[in-house]
């Protein structure tokens, strides 16, 4: 009868343990299975409680209990897999005040996969050998089923951050070529927070860049005047590196106040040019390093696009300026005489040279008729284009005024009037000009705020300074003073504008108008060196301009060089 009674009872457990087992590997719910081991256990042996902990990174962690209130469940010590767990007085404790009988370990192979506790029996008989057997089997059996429910589980997190991965590059890949899109930094930030706003569901942010030394504002959920308190473009520059929450706080205690709690800097080559702030998610879930390298990789998608629209907009102004430069060359170019007239009396020689920046440097000379021409010589302010269009208007109201007749005092005044009336934006012009008479060498000149001419006669100098006020500044309400002088031979005049005087060497020192003179002296000497005859007025100008070239060598120049050189046969 026993023998028949035992055959009954294993046949039992068998199809017990078949049943448990085809249940438990039905489901890859790792609470499900939990749950089924521990009612399956505590029906067996008639337990009224039990507890799983499992083995999560080398340490015991509980999992599922039934039975054991919550605040015994929370004295469940720290313990490493490593422990004994009968020797571990927080577990012994632990075990007591739940009223928890026994602990079997769950293997897997060698490797230790968590622990079952059971509590005491309803009819309080101990756990037979048999029992502890058939426990043995049962967390057997779990054991494989809860290691295949961890490792799916594993591979469903790693799969879902390969899934997230895979769109935010997706994203990012689209973004790219929408921020190709764009030439405007306004609608470049507002796809990027539309894009980071879609991701992460933010209440507030800010999108900023430097603007050179200035803080600017693109797209901001706050205002301009908390920003420009919490933050400079230097701390701006320094944030090199995301900033979290405590950071923050700890950081930027303005930036805390504005509850921001994630700082993104936007870098080009290492160099941060802008920063992306956001507040609190909306499901109130903290950034992680996930979120902060898509939203880094998002802010540097519009950064390239920002400097690329920048660069952009900075070579068409520079083909436009050179374009214009182009132009203001080929008028000042047309502008000037041709060719120099020969008279009798007077040994003339004239260069300009242009700097890069093309100034309004003009000279002329208008023959008026056999005996008398008018030698012009002018500076106007500014460059490019615009200076060059007012040398157009001087020189065509020159040549029409110097064939009217008019003395010259009051054709500078005309002259004056109609230059103001054509000028804006303070522009002005230095000008000198005067008639000379081939047959008497007499000189009649105005000077009109212009660097006096140098007349070197017997080792001296007189400045030709007679005259008024420059031109274009306003109109003419004191009449404009005229000079007459005889010119004697060997008189020798130099006229030049302020690019000889103000000609720089290396160490930003200027040629000056006391070397001008004393080399113009010199040069006008009657004693020539090397040579019977005296110096004439293109050696003397050659000679000027290779001293000014040789000490502004290695220096740029930034304004027009133009040199006149009058001898008096």
């Amino acid at each position: 009868m026993n023998n028949e009674t035992d055959t009954l009872k294993i046949k039992r457990n068998l199809t017990a343990l078949a049943e448990f087992s085809r249940i438990i590997n039905s489901s890859f719910d790792l609470d499900f299975i939990l749950n089924n081991v521990l009612l399956t256990c505590m029906g067996k042996f008639l337990a009224t409680k039990g507890a799983i902990a499992l083995n999560i990174e080398n340490v015991y962690t509980l999992k599922a209990s039934k039975g054991i209130p919550e605040r015994i469940l929370n004295t469940f010590p720290k313990i490493s897999i490593e422990e004994k767990l009968d020797s571990h007085e927080g577990f012994a404790g632990f075990m007591k005040e739940g009223g928890l009988s026994i602990a079997e370990e769950m293997l897997l192979s060698t490797n230790t996969l968590g622990i079952l506790c059971l509590g005491e029996k309803l009819n309080k008989a101990p756990y037979t050998e048999d029992d502890i057997e058939f426990l043995k089997t049962i967390l057997n059996i779990s054991a494989t089923a809860i290691r295949n429910t961890i490792v799916v589980d594993e591979l469903s997190k790693v799969n879902r951050v390969l899934d997230s991965r895979v769109h935010r590059l997706n994203s990012l890949f689209d973004l790219s070529k929408e921020f190709g899109l764009f030439s405007e930094s306004t609608r470049v930030a507002k796809l990027l927070i539309y894009s980071v706003i879609g991701q992460f569901l933010v209440s507030k942010f800010a999108v900023i860049i430097i603007d050179k030394d200035d803080i600017r504002l693109l797209e901001s959920k706050y205002e301009e005047e908390e920003i420009n308190k919490a933050l400079s473009a230097a701390d701006i520059k320094k944030i090199s590196e995301p900033l979290f929450k405590n950071q923050i706080k700890s950081g930027f205690e303005q930036l805390a106040k504005l509850k921001v709690e994630l700082v993104v800097p936007m870098q080009l080559q290492g160099e941060t040019k802008g920063l992306i702030l956001l507040g609190k998610r909306i499901n109130n879930q903290d950034y992680t390093d996930d979120d902060v390298e898509f939203i880094y990789s998002v802010g540097s998608l519009a950064i390239i696009s920002l400097e690329n629209r920048r660069l952009f907009k900075e070579a068409l102004e520079k083909q436009k300026m050179e374009e214009e430069l182009e132009i203001a060359r080929d008028i000042q170019k047309n502008l000037l005489p041709h060719s120099i007239p020969e008279f009798s009396n007077f040994d003339i020689a004239a260069v300009t040279l242009s700097s890069k920046q093309v100034g309004g440097d003009y000279y002329d000379i208008i023959t008026l008729d056999q005996n008398t021409f008018c030698l012009a010589i002018g500076d106007v302010s500014g460059k490019g284009v615009p200076a060059a269009l007012l040398v157009a208007n001087l020189q065509a109201f020159l040549k029409t005024t110097c064939k009217q007749g008019m003395k010259l005092d009051e054709a500078t005044g005309l002259i004056n009037d109609l230059i103001s009336e054509n000028t804006t934006d303070g522009k002005f012009i230095t000008f000198f000009w005067g008639i000379f008479d081939n047959e008497t060498k007499v000189l009649n000149y105005v000077n009109a705020g212009h660097n006096p001419p140098l007349l070197i006669r017997d080792g001296k100098i007189i400045k030709l300074e007679k005259g008024g006020i420059i031109l274009g500044v306003m109109k003419t309400f004191t009449p404009y003073l005229s000079e007459s002088v005889n010119l004697q031979k060997d008189d020798v005049i130099v006229l030049f504008t302020d690019g000889i005087t103000e000609a720089k060497n290396t160490k930003d020192d200027e040629f000056s108008d006391e070397k001008l003179e004393m080399l113009a002296l010199s040069l006008s000497s009657s004693i020539s060196i090397g040579s019977e005859r005296p110096h004439s007025a293109d050696e003397i100008l050659t000679a000027i301009q290779s001293e000014v070239k040789a000490f502004a060598s290695g220096a740029d120049q930034s304004d027009d060089i133009t040199l006149l050189v009058i001898k008096v046969k």
